[in-house]
């Protein structure tokens, strides 16, 4: 049966999987005589397609963690797992293909082939010494090959049948909407300490003591990590570098287009197909029509004409009547090389001239700090060679121009050396035992850290906190007496009184969704709005505020043709649907094929390629 269902961008994804790393793995010994690692029904799997993959996904790892992965990392990390689960689902694939007689025909075949720009000579044409050579390389030959791609198309070709016409069912997008969209207007007051009729009573040292106990984990300190360091960045030896000044004239003849501008003007273009629509655009500008207009009469914004700022070099034809031209004046039609055109000027921006003595500061700077850079990247493998003969960070110290720190860490620090991301993940990973290793900071300086010792968390007494637990306490207290205060309020706004009745200041939120926030609430403002009823009053407790809320309507979700954001969302939603359920019954097929086919695997074979790795 000829296959020729299969879209050409499927199709790219199977070629480009075939001819992966045709660099690679061809060359890799694996001798002997097995050659595959299993099969599920009457299909092998090949043990060099099994390797190959293998090792692209050890490659890929490695760039993704900057850093070599041995087997025995990737295997803990499951890419052997994965691999072998991909390589059995596509020959379960193949398998069923075979059984329903699927194939493609030879034209059908040739034209994947030749298609193929790994295998096209300089002119774009099919090199069939490419072809043979990038094959070699990959260690297939062109029969090989060529079955591969049959097989592939096939299994393809099975997978798109079971999943023709898949759609995301209408209730559950109307249900995924409704939950995400539905609207909800609501009325609330916020009530803190100065709503308070009353003062609050003075707490005694039993009610500290009480509130200090009860919320021990606001007063326990973190674990913290004493670390000692030895740093060094441009900025700290950026006054010992010299710099000539014949090298700060050069670089002012380098950026000479940044520090002498020519005049500019901020311009619109308004670009017309023919010169007969171009005039009646400049009668109508004549008449008082503003630009504008024309502008929203073609469907477009005025960021669509907007050119910015301008020299007279970018202009062509226009440019002495632009540069002419006052602020605010429209010229033309004018001629260009897009079609005639009238330009609008709004603003008129002088030439800008930096001398040499006016930029040599700024020159100096950046020179400085490059080269500082440079001296710090220069020492990197001095300081390494030091601590891998076992200097300690003192010693590197005085050897060198780094200098010595220390600081208490824990993960809530953010300031001083903290404030690099490195420094942090260097502090969040070293461990006891470990030896101190060069480390390179984001603004181009290096250091080297310690770990010095442990502090455990550690609950703070009442005396060493007590102005903390003092204001924990006072907004506790504020808020049950401001409850009890509003008590009898809250059951007039349940019978019907407005907030302004009640002498509540209020607020008026219409249409909120759950995509919406507001900074100032607590986090379980926007739950506790989507779990009321219609007229339901509830109240929501703040950090030493409370919250008063009445919820007065519910509405269903806005029209998508109405809400541009909204649409996108439901064609997010409805994409990551049809692909969640695609996924699924594409784990299905495969699994029903694997039982009726049967799978095994051959261990000897799998320990075989994974040692040639070691």
């Amino acid at each position: 049966m000829a296959g020729k269902g299969i879209s050409k961008g499927a199709m790219w994804v199977l070629l480009s999987l075939l001819i992966v790393g045709l660099a690679g793995f061809g060359a890799t010994n694996l001798s002997g005589t097995v050659r595959s690692i299993g099969h599920v029904g009457t299909v092998d799997i090949d043990v060099t397609t099994y390797a190959r993959a293998l090792q692209n996904e050890i490659r890929a790892l490695e760039a993704e963690r900057g850093t070599t992965i041995s087997l025995a990392e990737a295997r803990a990390a499951g890419v052997d797992t994965d691999v072998l689960s991909r390589l059995v689902a596509r020959a379960a694939l193949e398998h069923e293909a075979a059984r329903l007689g699927l194939s493609i025909g030879d034209t059908n075949l040739r034209d994947q082939i030749i298609d193929i720009p790994a295998f096209q000579g300089l002119d774009g044409s099919f090199d069939r010494e490419a072809y043979a050579y990038a094959l070699q390389q990959a260690g297939l030959n062109e029969s090989q090959f060529e079955e591969n791609i049959r097989s592939e198309t096939a299994s393809t070709l099975v997978q798109a049948a079971a999943l023709a016409g898949l759609q995301t069912p209408a209730a559950y997008m109307d249900a995924m909407m409704t939950y995400l969209a539905e609207r909800r207007s609501l009325a609330f007051a916020v009530l803190d300490r100065s709503a308070l009729k009353s003062g609050l009573p003075v707490p005694s040292e039993e009610d500290l003591k009480t509130y200090h106990q009860a919320n021990l984990p606001s007063f326990t300190t973190p674990e913290t990590k004493k670390l000692a360091y030895a740093w060094v960045t441009p900025s700290m030896i950026i006054d010992t570098v010299e710099v000539d000044e014949a090298a700060l004239r050069d670089a002012y003849v380098e950026r000479e287009a940044e520090f002498n501008l020519p005049e500019r003007r901020l311009v619109e273009r308004l670009i017309f197909s023919d010169t007969e629509a171009a005039a009646r655009a400049r009668a109508r500008i004549d008449e008082g029509i503003a630009l504008e207009m024309l502008v929203s009469e073609r469907g477009l914004e005025m960021a669509d004409v907007d050119l910015g700022d301008v020299a007279r070099e970018d202009l062509g034809n226009a440019a002495e009547a632009v540069f002419s031209a006052t602020t605010g004046e429209v010229v033309g039609p004018i001629d260009t090389n897009l079609g005639p055109a009238l330009f609008r000027v709004n603003a008129v921006l002088p030439a800008h001239i930096t001398s040499f003595e006016e930029a040599e500061p700024q020159l100096r700077d950046q020179l400085a700090a490059d080269r500082a850079r440079r001296v710090i990247d220069a020492q990197i493998d001095t300081v390494d060679d030091l601590l891998v003969g076992g200097a300690t960070l003192e010693e590197v110290a005085r050897e060198t121009n780094m200098e010595l720190g220390s600081i208490d860490w824990h993960p809530g620090l953010t300031e001083g050396m903290a404030g690099y991301d490195s420094f942090r993940a260097a502090a969040e990973a070293v461990a006891e035992g470990d030896y101190p290793e060069v480390i390179q900071l984001e603004d181009g300086g290096i250091m080297a850290l310690r770990l010095d010792g442990i502090d455990e968390p550690r609950i703070q007494p009442l005396e060493d906190v007590r102005d903390a637990v003092l204001r924990g306490w006072r907004a506790k207290a504020t808020v049950a007496a401001l409850k009890a205060q509003v008590e009898p309020q809250l059951a007039e706004l349940r019978a019907g009184k407005s907030f302004d009745e009640l002498e509540l200041t209020v607020t008026e939120v219409k249409d909120m969704t759950r995509r919406d926030y507001r900074p100032e609430a607590p986090a379980a403002f926007i739950d506790t709005v989507f779990g009321m009823a219609e007229g339901q009053v509830e109240v929501i407790e703040g950090e030493g505020r409370l919250f008063v809320l009445r919820l007065d309507s519910i509405a269903p979700p806005a029209s998508d043709t109405a809400d541009e954001d909204l649409a996108r969302l439901r064609t997010a939603l409805q994409d990551q649907a049809a692909a969640d359920i695609g996924q699924d019954l594409f784990q299905i097929l495969a699994d029903d094929i694997r039982t009726r086919a049967g799978v095994e695997l051959n261990q000897a074979a799998l320990n075989a390629v994974h040692a040639n790795f070691n």
